[in-house]
């Protein structure tokens, strides 16, 4: 039962209401044309052929390039792995050919290192440098050259100086290029606009990009019409089955009614699904997908439960009962907790109880553990935000890499993917990789760059951007560049991680790149995500709701 709190002040962070209610979910219609099961094999094999038989460098490069920007690599996985291993293995013999053509050397870098290989940037780019060990001789004259070798930077290593050269300078021109009246060319235009705010590595997700490419791929001079017809086949298919897990998931949210019964929180299911889409794409990861939104669902709405609305003893009890798991404490909680606590721990065993009939593991243990860990993490907030505890940077990243809450979503994707062993699981139990800190602090400053101005306006703890200017005694504006130079170097961490003989599987490396991608791309105007309108709102009309039409 609720008791009385009469000395509780209660906040509000005003967030705006759902665009997406639950009967306009329900009615979204399956259409665009997917090909049935002997078209698309006919196409696939079609495509197959094309990737095997060209014989010059450039097309074989171009052919990869758009296979992965039209979002139907998946499918060849093996034969452009095939491809690439040739590729690497004549590097040299390329460079030698290739010297003076800055964007024949980035591309091959590109999409070497995205496939894993190891190829260092001193031995691909030295041939490209001026006499004062520069690119710009070669980037000012040629805009095709620079935005790949804009791309290629996006993949630098710690320490890689001539790519952390690359990333600045491509940014100079491509930005100088954009702002230039003496430049005609829309198409061109609109390629070098996109890149720079979703550059094919560094932000933004697959099946986004793909939407976007496919527009672009059918007005090329080159377009494979077996490539644009297997685009548009996939597109649309995944559309349908995304459709129908949203609709799904917005049935499991709508029966728990917290967001009727707790007004105050962010209600956002169509977001957090289309943040699901993000991390795990693929056809097959359907359950995971749904997995992944629930746990969002219930992240954001205790979020906003310790960070809005709970006083501090409440959350105090609330974190105990989270760490002792145990349904019977429920009823010492109010009421607005009991309904958050239960629905977690059902979600937890469902999700449990699914793994164990599938493949007979026990994952309650691990995901207990994450969320627990959160839980813990955002009670440390709590705590500073009533205490008007002033953390350090040190002191407040510490805490929050977990409270950014990647840990969940991170046991989620390791505990439901096929692959996972109990020995991983047990090692999940001792602690978290390396990889998992770096992305979420990564996560972390790409969060708190998009949100910290409503969050301090609304008299939230200090967040990162704050610790620094503290710190450091800086200007805001200084203490974002920080932010930013901090959160690169992060993404240049991870990029070491998804090239060469990592210890971590593939699987879960592309995982936590594409959830920091996401952040990324959900924070960079601003809360795309407390306030989602514009941006947010096109890329789920475009990606979940609209088909491309053949």
């Amino acid at each position: 039962m609720e008791t009385p709190c009469l000395a509780v002040e209660r906040r509000s962070a005003n967030y705006k209401p759902t665009l997406w209610n639950h009967n306009f979910i329900q009615s979204i219609t399956e259409d665009g044309k997917v090909g049935d099961i002997k078209e698309t094999r006919k196409l696939k094999e079609e495509v197959r052929e094309m990737i095997y038989g060209e014989k010059f460098l450039k097309d074989k490069l171009d052919l990869i390039d758009s296979l992965q920007q039209l979002g139907v690599a998946c499918h060849f996985k093996k034969d452009i792995k095939c491809v690439l291993t040739e590729i690497h293995e004549s590097m040299d013999q390329i460079l030698m050919s290739t010297r003076d053509d800055l964007h024949l050397i980035s591309l091959p870098f590109r999409l070497l290192r995205m496939h894993g290989f190891s190829v260092s940037e001193a031995d691909i780019f030295k041939n490209c440098m001026d006499n004062k060990d520069d690119f710009k001789a070669k980037l000012s004259s040629d805009i095709k050259a620079t935005l790949s070798l804009y791309e290629a930077s996006f993949l630098a290593k710690e320490g890689e100086e001539k790519l952390e050269m690359a990333r600045d300078l491509t940014t100079k021109y491509l930005t100088d290029f954009l702002q230039s009246s003496k430049n005609t060319d829309s198409r061109l235009k609109e390629h070098v606009a996109h890149a720079l705010e979703l550059p094919l590595y560094g932000r933004g997700t697959e099946r986004l990009h793909a939407r976007w490419f496919i527009d672009q791929y059918k007005l090329y001079e080159h377009m494979r019409p077996a490539f644009m017809e297997l685009a548009v086949l996939e597109f649309n298919l995944l559309q349908n089955a995304y459709k129908k897990e949203l609709k799904e998931t917005s049935r499991w949210w709508t029966d728990l009614e917290i967001n009727k019964k707790l007004p105050f929180i962010r209600d956002r299911i169509v977001e957090n699904y289309l943040w699901s889409v993000a991390f795990a794409p693929e056809l097959k990861h359907a359950s995971l997908r749904k997995a992944i939104t629930k746990s969002i669902s219930l992240i954001s709405t205790i979020d906003d439960v310790y960070d809005v609305y709970g006083s501090l003893d409440e959350l105090e009890a609330f974190t105990h009962a989270v760490e002792q798991w145990d349904i019977t404490s429920i009823e010492m909680l109010p009421d607005f907790m009991q309904l958050c606590l239960r629905a977690l721990i059902n979600m937890v065993h469902d999700d449990s109880d699914h793994v164990l009939k599938e493949r007979g593991l026990t994952i309650t243990p691990c995901l207990k553990k994450a969320w627990t860990d959160l839980c813990k993490a955002y009670l440390v907030e709590a705590r500073w935000y009533h205490t008007k505890y002033q953390p350090t940077l040190e002191e407040y990243l510490e805490n929050a890499w977990v409270s950014i809450s990647i840990i969940v979503i991170f046991a989620n994707g390791y505990c439901i993917n096929d692959e996972v062993t109990a020995n991983d699981l047990e090692e999940l139990l001792h602690g978290y990789p390396n990889i998992v800190r770096v992305s979420s602090i990564a996560g972390r400053l790409y969060d708190d760059l998009g949100t910290s101005t409503a969050e301090m306006e609304r008299g939230d703890v200090d967040k990162a951007i704050q610790c620094y200017m503290r710190d450091k005694r800086v200007t805001e504006s200084v203490a974002r560049q920080g932010i930013n130079e901090m959160a690169w170097k992060c993404w240049k961490l991870l990029n070491s991680e998804n090239v060469g003989d990592s210890s971590f599987h593939e699987h879960y490396i592309n995982f936590l790149l594409n959830v920091v991608r996401m952040t990324d791309c959900f924070y960079e105007k601003g809360d795309g995500y407390g306030d989602p309108g514009h941006k947010t709102k096109e890329r789920v009309i475009s990606l979940l709701l609209e088909p491309i039409k053949i």
